[in-house]
């Protein structure tokens, strides 16, 4: 694709090629891969894509295949990709992963993230399921060369939102600069509604990549810095308490970050609240959730939060939208599931409370849609589908991914 004059949304990482096992298995065992993408960022870009906004990519990749089939691919869902650099000194990222839950907790229980919370639709606190094995391959990885020397402001600052996360800050201590330099040295102005982006910041507390406890303390003081200079953050419950141990639910996180006009506290199973600078309190219960795969589901929440955002939503309205989003990706086995079709997410985002909470949606659902006059259709006559079946006993909940606006949330919202 080509740079367009504005974008919505520029999101800046690392995304990397990712081996899936063909089949079930620990990844000893495993004789067999597919071949997808994976990377924070990158699936934020491309789920606001295709829900028909204007995303761009920016990253580094190296001059090898596997750089090229993740370039082409993330241009291939509608993003733009022209300010994507090629390393010729250094390999394109890749890991390897099995299914299941990545972990927020002690050092070597896991690579986490909180960005779910959901582990057999209750949560992870609630019941602990199997954990994703994850093996990385990124140590001195293209994307871990970006610094601010080789990264373009203008690019970065051509669209009304910029999206990190504390993934890019655990890199390389380039990348940790790149983003200080993103969030703390803005001016007043652009902090407070001028001509800058709307700085968007996805926690994102990956255990795995904060290694040695002495690090990893830096790390939890890293993430809460970049978090405190950026206007809209994300973080879960699990990650405010393995990161910083901050505990006593939503408002206990808000205590301890204060700086955001814009604050979503993800509860897992529960919910999702969003904090304003105002001082109001937004919270939107998690859907009912059959689920397939856990992974990608906390970037989606955040494109669905970003997406209402960019459409000037009330708050309750842009958390809906990402538990609609989150669930779209967690009933689809790929990493980039398609978003729901605007028309039926803004149907489903505007039931009443009681239908909100009676609805269960299944594989499938973002393409053949509820059917029953509980879950929009009040004209037509309710008729059972698996996708969407209201009033009926909690199987595997699932928690939604909420995402929101930052300190220029009035100029956004006039977009």
């Amino acid at each position: 694709m080509t740079t367009t004059p504005q974008v919505d949304v520029v999101c800046l990482g690392e995304s990397m090629v990712t081996f899936l096992p063909g089949s079930a298995g620990p990844l000893a065992d495993v004789p067999s891969f597919d071949r997808a993408i994976g990377g924070a960022e990158s699936n934020v870009a491309c789920t606001l894509a295709r829900a028909g906004h204007r995303a761009a990519w920016v990253g580094r990749v190296g001059t090898d295949g596997f750089g090229d089939h993740l370039v082409r691919t993330i241009a291939e869902h509608g993003v733009d990709t022209s300010a994507v650099e090629r390393d010729p000194e250094r390999p394109t990222g890749i890991y390897f992963r099995t299914n299941g839950e990545r972990a927020t907790g002690a050092v070597g229980a896991g690579e986490g993230t909180g960005a779910t919370g959901l582990v057999d639709g209750t949560g992870p606190a609630a019941h602990p399921g199997p954990l994703s094995e994850v093996l990385y391959y990124r140590a001195g990885s293209a994307a871990s060369a970006m610094s601010p020397a080789n990264v373009p402001r203008r690019v970065l600052r051509a669209g009304k939102v910029l999206h990190l996360t504390g993934i890019t800050a655990a890199l390389s201590t380039d990348c940790l600069a790149l983003l200080r330099e993103l969030t703390s040295a803005r001016t007043p102005a652009d902090r407070g509604g001028g001509t800058g982006p709307l700085v968007s910041f996805d926690v994102n507390y990956r255990v795995g990549l904060w290694r040695t406890p002495t690090v990893a303390e830096r790390g939890a003081e890293v993430l809460r810095e970049l978090a405190r200079h950026s206007d809209l953050v994300f973080v879960g419950e699990d990650e405010a308490a393995a990161a910083w141990g901050v505990t006593g639910g939503p408002e206990a996180v808000r205590e301890a970050l204060a700086e955001p006009a814009v604050l979503v506290v993800k509860q897992g199973a529960t919910g999702a609240t969003a904090f304003t600078r105002e001082g109001t309190a937004v919270f939107a219960p998690a859907l009912r959730v059959d689920v397939v795969s856990p992974v990608g589901a906390g970037d989606a929440f955040a494109a669905g939060f970003l997406a209402g955002t960019l459409r000037g939503l009330p708050v309750d309205q842009r958390l809906r939208h990402g538990h609609l989003t989150a669930a779209a990706a967690l009933t689809d086995a790929g990493d980039l599931a398609a978003p729901p079709g605007r028309d039926l997410a803004d149907r489903l985002a505007a039931l009443d409370a009681e239908s909100w909470a009676g609805l269960r949606l299944g594989p499938g659902w973002t393409t053949h849609g509820p059917r029953t006059a509980t879950a929009g259709r009040p004209d037509e006559p309710a008729e059972p589908d698996q996708s969407a079946v209201p009033d009926q006993p909690a199987e595997p909940d699932q928690p939604a991914r909420p995402d929101q606006p930052g300190r220029r949330e009035l100029e956004v919202r006039s977009v």
